[in-house]
């Protein structure tokens, strides 16, 4: 088959996946040509729109045309598998896969696998080291695959902007991969150290001696990073307030609809509700979404059912729809890599599309703190390997949070990178060690911190240039062809006011200003503090247990979070309850449903906020005419280490930490008092709960936990 006929076939598969009129670009016919003809390694490194998918769709369908076994896809998000899916089928491409939220179909699809019937399959990163699916079904795919495609390729590099320890479990993969079997990487968002990093994991096993594979293995093709629909801004407005006014006047002028994106949940969550208050048809999508109201979300916004996703950036690779009007950011990323990213959802099959960022000054909070649930420290590491190094058994990691100060998703995801190191095994019962000796490389990690705080000035930068934003953007990504776009608000002037009406404030001021937050309470006992020495298994007792509390705020909320988090501060000064958050309590207590109205209130012992918090006690005792307690008696120190967040450690802790002197004891005697408990912060809620256990086992008749913040 000459050059020519190979190219009319292509052609002809991409018009059954794209339509008609579409033409193969000729870089798009350089990558099918490489992995069809030559079998190479090729990293694509091109816009959002620009049309990745159909290289290996495309492939595939001619790779199975002459008789290859099926392309395995190796796919983020859920949302992307649902749309690349649809796409294949609109080909004729028989696509199926496995991830977490189809678990009853893996043995059909194994099934369909082992039977020919597959074309195409995509599997999360999680996928390739669970146990039966790592060793069962992947060493026959390897040996079998006609085609591996990498989607979304900057995952792979640490020193891209969504780094994930799974995809690191690719370079196995590209290891036991038989010769000649083609491999494509693609990403919209690589800047030039990401492309090296990615070009040189793929050039693994692609020699025959892997001491020749080298970075030139790799066919690396790169295009222009221009969105030609894009009209970059930046509104710049002076509080949180203003922001959400500013949407709730202009959401409706924005063309088609669009997704807003926040930097936490609570933001989403926040946001969605004042604006379906004001009678916009939005809804929230984060990473606590369930799966059945994702896919209800997603296809509202398809189906423009609704005029935006609040979303954190759990929406953000791969959700596909061509006509989406805009995109604005209620606060700043991080990354302007990650911006672009997401920026790149909107405008793909529209001539003009709105992109606006409206930055606050919480946002630089948020970085740091996400900044610090970075890699673990080098000793918690040893600690780790340690604990399973004696056990001699697979632990899992509820067991290991027992002997590791660490909380269940960072332990997780510190075992996911030792598992990719070697140190780690994950099998069926947990994690084992593997006794493989095991380098903390400090100068990476710190290099790679250093990279996050180039980033965030970047981000600094990018809000504060008069220059042409999308060119800084794409200078960013080092993107060659580099100028400047002429559509954006610094090339051609603002194209969004700044104005919100004194009322739009007021009312968002007042919503904002709106205090309450439900605090659930624990009811179940963390796993395994037997071998902690503590006798505590399965649910706490209904005796024993506390009822849902109230908080007035959590720390990242747009209205009350800077102001909790200026009370709370490390260095804001112990001192009486200020009358801001008096009121704010009594506005709480105010719309409290309860059952039963407390009658007795009693504060958490503190060391570093005694007078906050016992004022705090003391105050809504008087206004109550409620009996006040005072603060609970605090255990001499125990000795042992605290955690706010791995619960079985903070348990530990805590454990025996709580008392009543014989006053306060006689004054839950009569069996009936309800008592409103009082502290500054529920970040695990195993404070309040161990305390309400006192409480409760000294004869409360129930505990009513209330909190200045919650930390989510």
């Amino acid at each position: 088959m000459t050059d020519a006929d190979a190219r009319a076939r292509a052609q002809s598969h991409l018009r059954a996946l794209a339509g008609p009129t579409a033409t193969l670009r000729d870089d798009q016919w350089r990558a099918i040509e490489a992995l069809v003809t030559h079998r190479r390694r090729a990293l694509v490194v091109q816009r959002t729109g620009w049309g990745k998918s159909a290289v290996y769709f495309v492939a595939t369908a001619l790779l199975r045309a002459n008789g290859a076994g099926p392309t395995v896809i190796v796919s983020p998000l859920l949302a992307l598998m649902r749309n690349q899916i649809a796409a294949a089928e609109r080909a004729g491409i028989k696509a199926h896969t496995i991830n977490s939220a189809n678990i009853e179909q893996w043995g059909d699809v194994e099934r369909a696998i082992a039977a020919g019937q597959v074309d195409v399959l995509l599997v999360s990163p999680e996928r390739l080291n669970n146990p039966g699916f790592r060793d069962t079904v992947l060493p026959r795919l390897a040996k079998e695959a006609g085609l591996l495609v990498i989607d979304e390729a900057h995952c792979i590099s640490d020193w891209g902007h969504d780094f994930r320890p799974d995809y690191r479990r690719i370079r196995t993969l590209l290891h036991e991969l038989p010769p000649g079997i083609p491999v494509l990487a693609t990403t919209a968002t690589a800047n030039a150290r990401v492309v090296d990093d990615i070009a040189e994991q793929l050039a693994i096993g692609s020699a025959t001696d892997d001491r020749t594979a080298t970075h030139d293995s790799t066919l690396v093709l790169r295009g222009s990073l221009d969105r030609e629909s894009l009209r970059l801004g930046v509104v710049s407005l002076p509080t949180g307030a203003h922001r959400l006014a500013w949407l709730g006047e202009h959401l409706a002028g924005l063309d088609g609809s669009g997704i807003i994106y926040t930097l936490t949940v609570a933001q989403a969550d926040d946001v969605a509700a004042f604006l379906r208050a004001r009678g916009y048809p939005v809804a929230a999508y984060s990473g606590r979404t369930e799966t059945a109201d994702r896919l209800s979300a997603e296809g509202d916004l398809l189906n423009n059912r609704v005029k935006a996703l609040v979303a954190t950036s759990a929406l953000g690779m791969g959700f596909d729809k061509p006509d989406l009007g805009f995109v604005v950011h209620l606060g700043a990323p991080a990354s302007p890599i990650a911006y672009y990213q997401q920026v790149g959802r909107a405008g793909r099959g529209v001539d003009s599309a709105s992109v606006l960022l409206l930055p606050g000054r919480e946002d630089e909070e948020i970085w740091r703190y996400f900044d610090s649930v970075g890699f673990p420290p080098e000793q918690l590491v040893r600690r780790t390997l340690q604990a399973l190094a004696d056990a001699g058994r697979p632990m899992s990691t509820a067991a290991l949070e027992v002997s590791v100060e660490l909380n269940r998703s960072r332990l997780e995801a510190m075992l996911k990178v030792l598992d990719v190191d070697g140190a780690v095994r994950r099998v069926t019962g947990g994690w084992t060690a593997t006794g493989t000796q095991w380098v903390y490389d400090a100068d990476r990690y710190a290099r790679i911190a250093a990279a996050r705080r180039e980033e965030q000035q970047a981000m600094r930068d990018y809000i504060a240039t008069t220059r042409c934003r999308l060119e800084f953007l794409r200078r960013q990504l080092d993107d060659p062809q580099a100028a400047p776009c002429g559509r954006c608000d610094n090339c051609a002037g603002p194209f969004w006011s700044g104005e919100v009406s004194e009322n739009a404030v007021a009312a968002s001021r007042a919503e904002l200003s709106r205090p309450g937050v439900v605090i659930e309470p624990r009811r179940m006992w963390p796993t395994g503090l037997a071998a902690a020495g503590l006798d505590l298994s399965g649910k706490i007792a209904a005796t024993e247990i506390a009822q849902s509390g109230r908080a007035v705020g959590r720390l990242s909320d747009i209205g009350w979070g800077p102001r909790l988090r200026a009370l709370l501060d490390d260095e804001t000064p112990d001192g009486p309850l200020p009358d801001e958050m008096l009121a704010a309590l009594v506005d709480v207590l105010r719309e409290w449903d309860w059952e039963q109205r407390p009658t007795v209130v009693a504060s958490v012992p503190s060391r570093r906020r005694p007078a906050l918090i016992e004022s705090a006690g003391e105050k809504l005792a008087e206004l109550g005419r409620m009996h006040w307690l005072g603060a609970l008696r605090s255990a001499p120190d125990l000795g042992r280490p605290a955690s706010r967040t791995n619960s079985a450690h903070r348990v530990r802790a805590l454990y025996g930490g709580f008392g009543l002197d014989p006053r306060q004891q006689a004054g839950l005697d009569s069996g009936d008092e309800v008592v409103l408990l009082v502290d500054d912060f529920v970040d695990s809620g195993w404070t309040m709960a161990l305390a309400a256990r006192e409480l409760r086992r000294a004869g409360a008749a129930a505990v009513l936990p209330l909190a200045f913040a919650t930390s989510g």
